[in-house]
């Protein structure tokens, strides 16, 4: 049992915010796999203050306990935009700042990424936020702009100082983006260091990972992001893993058709097709990774004059066709294998 402030969880794995997937439809579908808590796809201080319409379903919780995701160059803007969340949504149960995005449209705004140049930043960011909302406060941060200028003990010591309920530590620098290896050794047992909650982030595609990310940090909790996109089983394995110590086999292909069936069934709900056409085009193909010919059913469910009926069509003759299979299991070149 661990907490964000007065928020008590039991498993460990947080599914992570990512844009353009982390929707209240996906979230709700992967409640079912055991998240303890998820975070909204990231929304603008600025976007909140003026286009407050627009910005609306990006704050919108799931049932499982949801933290909003924030970010913004400047503390009383983000202060007075998650107070506006919070009225928006009223059952999220935290705010988490984003201060690890290294995306140019995000740090180009001195938000992100670009707040770990000034640590004491971060701190009046939490604070504000904090104050004005009287709510749990966390925030998500990398090892530091660039590997010469890694400082993130300076900006956890702030962001602690500052009253943050949890900290979550992305284990790459701004400049890696999400190229090469998320590389925990640099925030080995650093969980001691802290008197906050830390949730390690980076390279998390099999329940080995998780584990190991844990052992080495001495986390309290992981946050599942990229490896759990089309691969929702992940973290089951992962929770039956810590608290067993059994791991349990990848799900069959025709598991994973299902689910993917599931998913775009409650994105339809949700968005109407013409959206969630443009999202499954992304979603399905990452279901289908891992089994026979993946790679020509992936570019089929990507192809521009694949429709909903058509896409749904070849993830049932999939499933019928290799129903029994067991996917391969993933690596880490990206959200998917590499075959």
């Amino acid at each position: 049992m661990w907490s964000i402030g007065d928020l008590r969880l039991e498993d460990r794995v947080v599914l992570g915010p990512m844009s353009g997937y982390t929707t209240r439809a996906y979230r709700r579908f992967m409640e079912r796999f055991g998240v303890a808590t998820s975070v909204t796809e990231m929304v603008s201080a600025q976007g909140l203050m003026h286009n407050p319409w627009e910005s609306e379903r990006f704050v919108l919780a799931s049932d499982s306990p949801t933290g909003i995701q924030i970010f913004g160059g400047d503390p009383e803007v983000l202060a007075e935009a998650a107070v506006r969340a919070v009225g928006m949504e009223p059952a999220a149960r935290y705010i988490d700042i984003n201060m690890g995005c290294p995306v140019r449209k995000v740090v180009s705004r001195g938000a992100g990424s670009a707040m770990l140049s000034d640590p004491a930043l971060c701190g009046r960011a939490v604070r504000a936020v904090r104050d004005a909302t009287g709510m749990p406060v966390t925030a998500k941060i990398r090892l530091g702009e660039t590997k010469a200028g890694m400082n993130f003990r300076q900006v956890l010591d702030e962001l602690v100082r500052a009253g943050a309920d949890a900290v979550t530590v992305h284990a790459r620098t701004a400049s890696q983006r999400y190229a090469g290896s998320a590389d925990y050794e640099v925030i080995r047992d650093l969980q001691s260091e802290i008197p906050v909650p830390l949730i390690v982030s980076g390279d998390i595609y099999t329940a080995e990972d998780a584990r190991t990310a844990l052992d080495i940090t001495g986390a309290t909790g992981v946050m599942v992001a990229r490896g759990g996109v089309g691969n929702p089983f992940l973290v089951t394995q992962i929770n039956r893993l810590l608290r067993t110590g059994d791991l349990l086999p990848n799900p069959t292909v025709g598991q994973q058709a299902e689910w993917c069936l599931e998913l775009m069934d409650s994105v339809i709900g949700e968005s109407g097709e013409r959206i969630a056409l443009g999202r499954m085009r992304s979603l399905a193909p990452k279901f289908l990774s891992g089994c026979r010919y993946s790679r020509d059913y992936r570019r089929a469910l990507t192809d521009g004059d694949t429709d909903l009926d058509s896409m749904r069509s070849l993830i049932e003759r999939v499933r019928d066709e290799m129903g029994d299979a067991v996917v391969r299991p993933r690596n880490g070149c990206g959200a998917e294998p590499c075959d």
